[in-house]
């Protein structure tokens, strides 16, 4: 065995520049990355799980980068139904132009992260429609052997919560994922935010992880006909490899 495991640090939902129920969401990040100074170990890598910002501008994205440079790890970013896949790109250096989707894959030495971007541009819900599905099933062909996670916005679950479930991932999206995670093996975990909370589900015999926002957190209310916001903690989650296993951590943060 190894002496210590690979750590994939997540943040998700970060929202610079809203003002939901007069909070600020800058406090939050900077809660989160007070905390993650203080664990007694340094996380090998950053994922970004989308809704960077909450308008999607180039001076919000400029201050997420200010405010995660302490951590010192390159942020690896998808974009949220609230970010705009231009400004995100110029930001982030990520591939492609125009409306073409923003998915890629970060390889991290014992783990490929494959970024998948699930927005539609100018809605709240998700979809892996427009050649998403096919660039997902090439890239993990690409690469059978590395022990993968599959990470994106939306996550390929039920909530049961009706205001996620209406702006959540389409049913056919999730039904044509589980068909390519069927035809590789590699992949032990999928990844995810939007819902603004901690959730796990499975999908094609792996666990799906949704983490909670370092802004603020959905409500466990299951007949609510509007998002309502509850007063669980911000978080971030913690992902530790260790010989091709993965066990991931959720970390509340004190505020």
């Amino acid at each position: 065995m190894s002496d210590a495991p690979f750590l994939l640090l997540q943040i998700s939902d970060t929202h610079l520049g809203a003002a939901w129920d007069e909070s600020d969401p800058e406090d939050g990040l900077r809660a989160a990355v007070a905390a993650i100074l203080a664990l007694p170990q340094r996380p090998d890598a950053l994922l970004v799980s989308g809704d960077l910002t909450d308008n999607g501008t180039p001076e919000e994205y400029a201050r997420v980068r200010e405010l995660l440079a302490p951590l010192g790890l390159e942020p690896h970013v998808i974009p949220g139904n609230h970010d705009l896949r231009g400004p995100l790109r110029e930001a982030f250096g990520l591939p492609g132009e125009g409306d073409e989707h923003a998915s890629h894959v970060a390889d991290l030495g014992p783990l490929r992260l494959v970024c998948l971007d699930s927005i539609i541009p100018g809605a709240e819900g998700g979809a892996l429609d427009g050649g998403r599905i096919e660039w997902l099933d090439a890239a993990l062909g690409a690469d059978r052997e590395t022990t993968t996670v599959v990470a994106m916005h939306h996550p390929p679950l039920r909530t049961e919560i009706p205001t996620f479930e209406r702006i959540g991932l389409a049913p056919e999206s999730i039904a044509a994922l589980a068909a390519v995670l069927g035809r590789h093996p590699q992949v032990v975990r999928l990844l995810a935010g939007h819902v603004h909370r901690m959730i796990v589900a499975e999908l094609a015999g792996r666990a799906v992880l949704t983490v909670p926002s370092t802004y603020l957190q959905a409500a466990l209310d299951f007949e609510a006909p509007k998002l309502v916001m509850g007063a669980d903690p911000p978080g971030f989650a913690v992902h530790a490899l260790r010989d091709g296993k993965l066990a991931s951590h959720v970390q509340t943060i004190n505020t």
